[in-house]
């Protein structure tokens, strides 16, 4: 219980009274009365506000939250007393989220019932603890508050912003391809399984011509392919030291948890099996499924995933793996490589290389991007530019080694990263590769 502004003016003006009354002797016994009047009004409604609250709440979150968007919660507050209240809502969000639209003050009359809402943005992923829900009642009179809190513990799972991901799944194919930034070098018709017989069409290559279909139909008929399905793509996430680089207040493990669920899902519409590993912190294993049902058994995987202080060891990852995993596969690496990591990572592509296909997708930081395109005018940037220019060849060199080993390294900043792995993908693919 506490005070309120009208009866800290009330008591403000009694004290000025006062004072008033010690400089003129008849203004005393307006002081004493008013004090006598004050001390009722105030006790009087002191013991109102203390009755007990005939009220009821309901807390209603979104059944999933995801990081870094908005969502809307929704409180249900009913009066089942015989009163009217008139309090501002406070709501005891997650720690790891921002809010906006609180506290929300409203009447609410006896019998009735009242929903306000607020937004809530987590900044984190993993799980999310709700708090009870405050209240704040004024008293009949105004003069004091009453903080209560009613009960109302909950909690819920922050997934990776995967967006993109939903936004994809969303759109037919083709369109979105070109909506992300991915490109197809190929036409339609040119994979390598496949898929049926069609007319011929003016442009189609003689090659694809199927001469029994054509002499039995009397008129030329075409063979039609498709992308090779059936193929299983495997997921080594590092999640060590390297991994938690931040830029524009998100972690390079984030990122990479993005591109992750967009290849994923991409791949599990073209019909292949999808599958977790990962190495440099705790370990969560998923074995490649196919389905619309794998997808949400990733993010089940990888919502409370971070990145740990631990270092990363490729070698022991593909030993680890290659016990498991005895199909041919597409591993792809999701890393943040430097140079001195490169003999562990050669060696432990060229082990994978003989059984399965290795694409090593690395995170590259935009300030070295941004270090190398600025002119140099002082010693400093002179200095800054030279370092940057020396970290990008030596990483260059350890690409060229993977390529050597039979790897296909990709680098990208984090924003282009879900795009450059789907293009590879879609080019290993289209390639027979796998």
């Amino acid at each position: 219980m506490r005070p309120a502004l009208p009866s800290l003016l009330l008591l403000a003006g009694w004290f000025a009274l006062g004072l008033g009354g010690a400089l003129w002797p008849v203004l005393a016994e307006a002081w004493r009365g008013g004090g006598l009047l004050l001390a009722g009004l105030l006790g009087t409604d002191w013991l109102a506000a203390r009755r007990p609250l005939d009220l009821e709440v309901e807390r209603r979150p979104p059944a999933n939250l995801a990081q870094g968007a908005w969502a809307t919660v929704e409180v249900v507050l009913r009066n089942l007393g015989k009163r009217a209240y008139s309090l501002a809502v406070y709501d005891h969000h997650p720690a790891t989220a921002e809010t906006a639209g609180k506290p929300v003050p409203l009447r609410l009359e006896p019998g009735a019932s009242a929903r306000v809402r607020y937004r809530l943005r987590p900044t984190r992923r993993g799980e999310a603890q709700f708090g009870p829900v405050e209240i704040c009642v004024r008293s009949p009179l105004r003069l004091w508050r009453r903080y209560a809190l009613l009960p109302q513990d909950q909690q819920r799972r922050v997934y990776p912003d995967y967006a993109e991901t939903v936004k994809y799944s969303l759109l037919a194919l083709d369109n979105q391809l070109s909506q992300l930034g991915i490109r197809q070098r190929q036409q339609r018709g040119m994979g390598l399984e496949f898929h049926q017989l069609r007319d011929y069409r003016e442009g189609d290559s003689i090659r694809r011509i199927d001469w029994k279909a054509t002499a039995r139909h009397g008129k030329p008929i075409a063979r039609d392919y498709q992308d090779e399905r059936d193929q299983e793509v495997v997921f080594l996430l590092d999640c060590s030291h390297r991994m938690r680089t931040e830029e524009d207040g998100r972690s390079h493990f984030d990122q990479s948890l993005n591109a992750l669920l967009l290849l994923a899902h991409v791949a599990l519409r073209q019909g292949d099996a999808v599958g977790l590993h990962t190495f440099g912190g705790p370990r969560r294993r998923l074995a490649p499924r196919k389905g619309t049902a794998t997808l949400n058994r990733l993010l089940n995987q990888l919502y409370d995933l971070e990145a740990t202080g631990h270092g990363a060891d490729f070698t022991a990852a593909v030993q680890e793996l290659l016990g498991r995993q005895r199909k041919r596969a597409l591993l792809v690496f999701l890393t943040n490589l430097r140079d001195e990591d490169g003999d562990d990572l050669v060696r432990a592509a060229r082990m994978a290389s003989p059984q399965h296909l290795v694409m090593v997708a690395n995170l590259r930081e935009t300030v070295l991007d941004r270090l190398v395109a600025e002119p140099v005018a002082t010693v400093d940037q002179s200095l800054r530019h030279a370092a940057a220019v020396d970290l990008l060849a030596r990483r260059e060199g350890v690409q060229e080694r993977l390529r050597h080993g039979g790897a296909l390294p990709l680098e990208a900043t984090p924003d282009q990263l879900p795009s450059a792995v789907v293009n590879q993908y879609l080019a290993i693919k289209r390639s027979g590769r796998l």
